[in-house]
């Protein structure tokens, strides 16, 4: 669980599919470049950077957490450098030194760099002469079965969709500027980030609707806006969310409407449910965290809790130290000239480089079908959730995803195409209702329940 993970295997399905969807439904190219990127990552660049070079003074600190560190070690105390109004105290920065991260966590930022550069690279060579001819094709082309068969049901108003976007970046920009001392973030943060949504949708819907893999813009909202506005975590998490997980709501929901166009459910109740359960999910979201944080003491401090207890909160954790990395201190005190990370920037470059070298590649030797199959977004992003994600969860996935592309797709095809969705469905219907118990325990931890 703290460690690299070798010979580490379950088949709890949950574990399987939380972080990286389920192996099923994802092509056979793309677990081969998750598990090379996961490879490199974790049994190459991991041990040589820790055990090899001692890179950053990796040796002081674990080798695979998402905690922050001082120089000599110790655990970094965020709550010193904060003031009343939750932004840095530069004079207990200073008296307290540096942010280090482990080896892990910093590397996986370098990656996390290299693959938001190579998602715009690898579709523009790949695929933009074809946007750009679906994009005139869009209003004159020929309608494919599906779409005919859909003119059936009563189509979406495209004014549905407009009243609801404008509602929201009224409430959004309202809550910016009325409850400022909360959200911190100002106004223009907000169309900023919505700008960095709508240009990152259309690129990252590729890479997902090809590998069933999402690249994440959490990084490069988080840079962003730390460069823009330091010192103030709240707003760089505001940021990030406006701008990343906008864009991620967007592709699942692009890929929802798919779903339903191929299996021909009416547009306008697609749009209902969709609308219904978004108002639902959050609402439900927000107050069972509020009762989770009233209700469990200590809650998300592993240090502070009983052995054994549930509420470790692993991606929280994450989130909180990127809000303290790229809001609280910033990238330029970090991976900028005031801080020891500095170089991880040539990553950019290249991720950005790569892609074009694999095109060039194949243009030279276009008989190899391999070589377009090398998909670098993929690939340098293999460890984009990890941490939380642990190597666990990595192999269980791979090796899962591996039996049921290579073996039964080989020896059982006709069953593949008419039950591997349903199956895959099915597992995760059935973990969520797993996870409904009813408990009668003798205390607040998880012992002597039934």
């Amino acid at each position: 669980m703290n460690g690299l993970g070798l010979g580490a295997l379950t088949l709890d399905w949950p574990a399987v599919a939380s972080f990286l969807s389920s192996p099923l439904i994802s092509p056979f190219f793309a677990i081969v470049n998750t598990f090379v990127g996961y490879a490199f990552v974790v049994y190459a660049a991991i041990p040589i950077a820790y055990w090899g070079f001692n890179v950053y003074g990796a040796n002081k600190f674990p080798i695979f957490s998402s905690d922050l560190f001082t120089a000599q070690g110790q655990q970094y105390n965020i709550s010193a450098i904060v003031n009343d109004k939750f932004e840095i105290d530069l004079a207990k920065y200073h008296d307290q030194g540096r942010i280090n991260m482990s080896m892990f966590f910093a590397l996986t930022y370098r990656f996390g760099f290299a693959t938001i550069a190579s998602t715009i690279t690898h579709v523009v060579c790949f695929y933009g002469s074809e946007v750009m001819e679906r994009y005139r094709a869009s209003t004159k082309g020929k309608e494919d079965i599906h779409t005919k068969l859909m003119k059936n049901y009563k189509d979406i108003l495209s004014w549905w969709f407009y009243l609801l976007l404008g509602v929201t970046l009224v409430a959004s920009l309202m809550m910016c500027i009325f409850l400022n001392d909360q959200i911190q973030m100002p106004w223009w943060g907000l169309v900023f980030a919505s700008a960095l949504a709508f240009i990152f949708t259309l690129p990252i819907s590729i890479i997902t609707a090809t590998t069933n893999q999402t690249s994440g813009l959490n990084i490069i909202t988080e840079y962003i806006f730390g460069l823009i506005y330091t010192g103030r975590p709240i707003a760089n998490v505001c940021f990030k969310t406006y701008g990343y997980i906008s864009m991620a709501q967007a592709v699942s929901f692009l890929s929802d409407f798919k779903l339903g166009h191929y299996m021909k459910i009416p547009p306008r109740s697609m749009f209902l449910v969709q609308f219904i359960g978004t108002v639902l999910a959050g609402t439900i979201n927000i107050g069972v965290a509020w009762w989770l944080l009233e209700s469990v003491n200590n809650i998300c401090h592993k240090d502070l809790l009983p052995g054994g207890s549930p509420w470790t909160c692993p991606s929280d954790r994450v989130f909180f130290d990127a809000s303290v990395i790229w809001g609280l201190v910033g990238p330029k005190r970090i991976f900028g000239s005031l801080g020891d990370y500095s170089a991880m920037n040539w990553f950019f470059l290249g991720g950005a480089i790569g892609p074009i070298l694999v095109w060039l590649l194949h243009k030279a030797f276009p008989k190899q079908s391999w070589i377009p199959l090398i998909n670098l977004p993929v690939l340098l992003g293999a460890t984009g959730m990890m941490p939380p994600a642990t190597a666990m969860n990595f192999n269980a996935w791979m090796v899962i995803g591996t039996i049921f592309n290579f073996f039964i797709f080989r020896y059982r095809k006709k069953w593949w195409q008419r039950y591997n969705y349903v199956l895959s469905a099915a597992l995760d219907a059935s973990s969520a209702l797993l996870c409904i118990r009813i408990r009668k325990c003798k205390s607040q931890l998880v012992g002597d329940c039934w």
